[in-house]
């Protein structure tokens, strides 16, 4: 994962992301990214459950 942290406290998932930083343009080069997944992800503790997250802004 790029930029996010991720921890659970109970049945409560918090994600942090650092929105000062940014990774370049996506593939399509319309956006950049700040932070990602990088596809689904397992959430730590919690196998069953699954994250996919893109945060990005325009160019």
């Amino acid at each position: 994962m790029k930029n996010v942290e991720m921890s659970i406290e109970g049945n409560i998932l918090t994600i942090k992301v650092d929105l000062s930083k940014d990774f370049g343009p996506s593939a399509s080069g319309k956006t950049i990214i700040i932070a990602s997944s990088e596809g689904n992800q397992s959430i730590p503790g919690k196998e069953e459950a699954k994250i996919g997250l893109n945060v990005y802004k325009k160019k």
